[in-house]
């Protein structure tokens, strides 16, 4: 019997209530954790050790979709979504492509076409490391 588990990450209490109501009309169990206390690796160690299936090697960034929430009802495209997760990507790897790609699961030639698709600079998280 598989059990599905709903995993919330966001300080946005509005994008909580909505997904904690979600989760019970679905029969789903909900936890909910705060940015900061899912930054804490060792907490999220704790958190996914003896579920399955979690893919080793992979690192868990936030969910891309609370990256540019502003409460509206705004549907985003995928693009948009994409196009956020690329860059929350390319920031947390300092510019480097080649680990912002193996995050995002994608090859890196992909993510330079995204890169060029999108007008996303990485010098600019290059910058930001350096400073």
């Amino acid at each position: 019997m598989v059990r599905s588990k709903l995993i919330i990450v966001s300080d946005d209490q509005d994008v909580v209530q909505r997904a904690k109501a979600f989760a019970a009309s679905n029969g789903v169990s909900c936890e909910v954790y705060s940015t900061m206390e899912w930054g804490n690796k060792s907490s999220m160690t704790n958190l996914t050790s003896g579920n399955e299936p979690v893919e080793t090697g992979a690192k868990i960034l936030p969910f891309p979709g609370n990256a540019g929430y502003t409460g509206s009802k705004k549907v985003q495209t995928i693009n948009e979504l994409e196009s956020v997760a690329i860059e929350k990507a390319i920031n947390e790897y300092n510019g480097n492509l080649t680990e912002a790609a193996k995050a995002l699961g994608i090859g890196r030639a992909t993510l330079y076409r995204k890169v060029k698709q999108y007008g996303i600079d990485p010098s600019q998280a290059r910058k930001k490391r350096a400073a």
